[in-house]
């Protein structure tokens, strides 16, 4: 059964047993959390985007779009290639060009803030970039008609979650709670494996994701 907004605050009340008036008024932070630990731990691709944009000549920064989550792919494109640079640990890049007044075609990318990517070496020129991101999508408690894809599509593993959530803020029966994150991590592992199965993309960038950066 789908959940709305509406219809999930009710099931975590009815699973709860509570209605006491701190408890209901803390039902939309129990989902908020509840759908960034799935987005964090599940990389679907149904929330994938592309992204144009410009990497300009003497900065190695590049911003990140309002709603990133986590990156699948960067490339510099031109109209006779598509380079994919290689996504790294910050730390890679800081070795790898230690004076910063080197210059050249970037190679490599790295998370610099919540912001933005930096990017080695520093551009030696203006390059067309293309970003291909995971997003977070916009919240089941701020939808406009109080749906939203893991409340259609998820529905079990948003559930769970949030009941995982609640029951730690009630400090509740620990038998509860261990059953309810039992079940949230079953639902977990279902929905990353389809997540995995769903992408027949290049085998390269997919892997440079999923792999911590070294």
């Amino acid at each position: 059964m789908a959940f709305t907004f509406t219809t999930l605050k009710t099931a975590i009340q009815d699973y709860t047993d509570n209605a006491e008036s701190t408890f209901v008024g803390q039902l939309s932070r129990f989902i908020i959390n509840a759908e960034e630990r799935i987005l964090k731990e599940c990389q679907l691709s149904d929330f994938r985007k592309n992204v144009s944009g410009t990497v300009t000549q003497s900065s190695k920064f590049l911003a990140k779009p309002t709603d990133f989550l986590a990156p699948f792919s960067l490339s510099i494109v031109s109209s006779s290639s598509n380079v994919f640079l290689e996504y790294k640990h910050i730390t890679f890049l800081q070795d790898y060009t230690p004076d910063p007044s080197s210059t050249g075609e970037p190679k490599y990318y790295a998370d610099w803030n919540v912001d933005s990517f930096v990017v080695a070496p520093t551009p030696d020129g203006a390059y067309g970039a293309e970003l291909h991101y995971f997003y977070r999508p916009q919240s089941i408690t701020a939808s406009g008609d109080g749906t939203s894809w893991l409340g259609t599509n998820a529905e079990l593993c948003l559930l769970y979650g949030s009941l995982v959530e609640a029951y730690t803020f009630m400090k509740g029966e620990q038998d509860l709670l261990q059953l309810y994150n039992g079940r949230f991590t079953e639902s977990l592992q279902w929905l990353k494996t389809l997540g995995e199965s769903d992408s027949t993309h290049d085998e390269y960038r997919y892997d440079s994701l999923r792999s911590p950066p070294q």
